[in-house]
């Protein structure tokens, strides 16, 4: 039920190369399970700009319910609920967004009640159609719906069937539910509306509350106009009811009350009432089109009107996309060019500039929206989640975008020093949901060993790491996780800094939180090295507190040590199911993956890694053990559906872990097994990732093997793999140019013409399977160019020293005390 549209008459921009057409919007709308979005990449489908506030899209209601389906509003088969315009894109958990809301609808009478999504919502009937900026569909009512947007605002275009009623609901009490769940699903709080004396203009303000960061109300100001006056328009309210919702209690045999009509206005008042109004065109004069323009502020009615007169001057849903399509190209996808001619393979086109696109829809740049306090600093929204990004997909917005970047981080900054916390999660203008550890502290080291300042003030930013690894945050009561906070910092610190790891029997995803807290102060450590060097040392030597999760007599599958659960008295849980983390979510052991795969996600020390895993030759046979099939112990649900291996490509803590064969000098092997990952579960289809695409996550993963590298977070190095084009071109630092080349590069049917045989940087002969962020020159910084020899033989060309490992401590793994002793 898609189409990939590459219809929409392009005319000369200031880009050489149109590269939008090769996007296809709607890879990951699909999971497993065809015409069901369960398992899929929960993908946000509609118009948009890069990291735009606005994504005006469809919201759907998708049975059966499932904690994955809803997210990014769109789903391929579920029935439409509204039009809105915010959404988040590729996120699990919780739904958040799908407001404000239109619905064009050919009928009011009953039995429809505007109060009751279930009796106006609508089946779809014929092919969507999605292309960058734009989005098309048709309602089984006959209304044909087209949509774009520009940065905080949307364009909608409504064709009615002839004859037929035309109307257009506007839903200020709109938004996406969560109805499996209902302690942590939005509600609305209040809304009010107005209509201008020509009802043409309406304005007000929607409130919502909760969802997948138990936020407080998020209060969105509305400024919508038609394209012509209606001949009749009313305003309504009625009894604060959600038809899929549990809040403000009712009956389940009772019904929803008709709304009342009350003229040019409507408020919530003290009960709030949900809040909305019709507008309505009865005239004869052959006309069936309605279009209507809206912006949105967190700010003021006047600033969302501002952004609608200003970003949408114009009525033409053609221009608007094509302004949108022309910031596309300009500001993402032109930063990586590739040959674009009739002879390149179409399919690796759709795959670089579809996962460039999806990784630049969230965070939402919000600069002069900040609605909680004054500052000069940029403010950002919708980090969804750093456990998520830091992985590897910050490190390429450090490359490609670094104006956006270096906003980011000291939008999160800030935050810390007006709010005591950086986000781990955060969305709704609130914090909320730490996966494991603090995980911003990741993301603001591996900006900082690779040279980013510019206006980031570092002295905080230190400061906001330190706290993080110091300062023990409140409490929160969030009904997930009873032994400790999900809203900001590292809850576990109180076992953390006595013990150096994480207990099991004191806190909540033991195994889990201690590999990530490591990292954490290696993060820590790596800023202070510049900031504060005095600290420096005492956040290295606490980087290894995973080595005291460490049990060596931990056997599974033939193999023995692991990072197991360790109670506070220093005994492990020794019945643990290494292969088997249970439901692997917030009240278990280890969090969205096994003992296992968590034995190999040290990245600040990968050589003790393999020295306690018995040396290089156990090291590799358990690396080749974990792609191998169906070995996996546990069913991830949506984040695995359908890999049998224990290695799990949809989730992040695995997307390191075929690169390792590096650290062997065994380059080839990661070569092999990263290539063979990307083709088994990428495809250019609507199913074409292998799960949620976590704000791009695993679309960041595809695009740095596509250019034949890997990132070593919170470090400057990146592992060298092969690149898949011939020849690419990288913006990097603004204006520099990144040259990737590779020669003999020949994969096609019956041939593996993509293993390494010699590398050279700047013309000088490369020995090593890595290299660092100012090597050569400095190479990511002022550009240069990359040559790489690529033939068929699985050979070992690398002869200089492995990655570094530099965190590389050696503890007794019996041993517990303070590391910072």
């Amino acid at each position: 039920m898609f189409v990939f549209f590459l219809g929409l008459a392009l005319r000369a921009t200031a880009q050489d190369v149109d590269y939008a057409q090769f996007v296809n919007p709607f890879i990951g709308t699909e999971g497993a399970i065809p015409g069901y979005a369960y398992g899929g990449g929960d993908v946000f489908v509609g118009g948009a700009v890069p990291f735009g506030m606005v994504k005006l899209g469809l919201d759907t209601y998708e049975e059966p319910i499932n904690q994955s389906a809803l997210n990014g509003g769109y789903t391929p088969h579920g029935k439409v609920t509204g039009i809105s315009l915010m959404h988040e894109s590729g996120t699990g958990g919780g739904p958040k967004y799908g407001f404000p809301a239109q619905m064009p609808l050919t009928m009011i009478e009953a039995p429809v009640n505007l109060l009751d999504n279930l009796t106006y919502w609508q089946k779809r009937v014929g092919d969507d159609v999605a292309s960058v900026g734009y989005f098309r569909t048709q309602f089984e009512s006959g209304v044909a719906v087209e949509l774009s947007a520009s940065r905080h605002a949307g364009l909608y275009h409504y064709t009615f069937p002839s004859p037929s009623e035309k109307h257009v609901l506007v839903d200020f009490s709109h938004y996406l539910p969560y109805p499996t769940r209902s302690w942590d699903s939005q509600f609305y709080t209040g809304a009010e509306i107005e209509m201008q004396p020509n009802s043409t203009e309406y304005t007000g303000y929607t409130s919502i509350a909760n969802g997948w960061c138990l936020g407080a109300p998020v209060t969105v100001y509305v400024c919508g106009e038609f394209d012509n006056p209606p001949d009749e328009a009313r305003a309504f309210s009625g009894k604060n009811t959600f038809p899929v919702g549990r809040h403000f209690r009712t009956f389940d045999n009772g019904t929803t009350p008709q709304p009342t009509f009350t003229g040019s206005s409507a408020r919530a008042g003290p009960l709030s009432d949900r809040v909305g109004a019709i507008f309505s065109w009865n005239s004869t004069d052959g006309s069936d089109e309605v279009k209507s323009r809206v912006g949105i502020s967190f700010m003021s009615v006047e600033k969302a009107c501002a952004y609608k007169n200003t970003e949408l001057s114009s009525w033409s849903i053609e221009e608007t996309a094509q302004a949108a399509r022309d910031e596309w190209n300009r500001d993402v996808f032109s930063k990586i060019r590739v040959d674009t001619s009739d002879a390149a393979n179409k399919t690796r086109l759709a795959l670089l500039y579809s996962s460039l696109y999806f990784m630049h829809l969230i965070p939402s740049e919000r600069v002069g929206e900040n609605p909680l306090w004054e500052s000069d600093e940029p403010y950002w929204d919708d980090f969804y989640t750093m456990w998520d990004l830091f992985r590897n997909q910050v490190s390429l917005w450090h490359l490609i975008q670094p104006s956006y970047y270096e906003s980011m981080i000291r939008s999160l900054i800030d935050m810390f020093k007006h709010e005591g916390y950086m986000p781990d999660g955060r969305s709704g203008n609130y914090n909320g949901l730490v996966q494991g550890g603090s995980n911003a502290d990741n993301v603001l080291a591996d900006a900082y060993v690779k040279g980013l300042r510019g206006n980031i003030n570092w002295t905080e930013g230190y400061a906001a790491v330190k706290k993080n690894a110091e300062v023990l945050p409140f409490f929160d009561q969030n009904p997930v996780d009873p032994q400790g906070s999900l809203k900001e910092g590292r809850s576990a610190l109180n076992d953390w800094i006595p013990l150096g790891y994480v207990s099991a029997d004191r806190s909540t995803r033991a195994v889990s939180k201690t590999v990530e807290y490591s990292l954490n102060d290696f993060a820590v450590s790596q800023i202070a090295a510049g900031e504060e060097p005095g600290d420096r040392d005492l956040y290295l030597r606490r980087s290894a507190g995973w080595q005291l999760s460490w049990d060596p007599e931990a056997t599974s599958r033939g193999f023995m040590g692991f990072v197991m659960p360790r109670y506070a008295n220093g005994t492990f849980h020794k019945t643990y199911n290494i292969t088997n983390c249970g439901d692997c979510n917030w009240g278990d052991e280890s969090y969205e993956g096994t003992a296992f795969e968590y034995s190999f996600v040290i990245p600040h020390d990968v050589g003790r890694v393999i020295e306690l895993m018995g040396g290089p030759q156990h090291f590799e046979e358990r690396l080749d053990y974990v792609f191998q099939p169906n070995t996996s112990g546990v069913d991830l649900g949506v984040n695995g559906l359908g890999i049998t291996t224990i290695n799990n490509v949809a989730n992040e803590p695995d997307f390191q872990t075929p690169y390792l064969y590096n650290y062997l000098n065994k380059q080839w092997k990661s070569v092999q097994r990263s290539r063979q990952l990307a083709n088994d579960f990428y495809f250019n289809t609507s199913n074409g990732i292998p799960g949620n695409s976590d704000a791009g996550a695993l679309n960041g993963w595809l695009v740095w093997q596509m250019i034949g590298m890997y990132p070593i977070v919170t470090t400057p190095v990146y592992l060298l793999e092969s690149p898949w084009f011939d020849d690419i071109n990288i913006t990097v630092n603004h204006n520099h140019t990144l040259r990737i080349r590779a020669e003999g590069l020949d994969d096609g049917e019956g041939r593996q013409g993509y293993y390494v045989q010699g590398v050279s940087i700047n013309g000088q002969p490369w020995s090593k399977n890595w290299f660092e962020h100012e090597d050569v020159g400095g190479i990511m910084t002022n550009g240069g160019e990359m040559l790489f020899q690529l033939g068929t033989e699985q050979v070992i060309w690398e002869t200089g020293e492995v990655p570094p490992s530099p965190a590389h401590m050696v503890l007794d793994v019996g041993q517990r005390r303070h590391l910072d002793e």
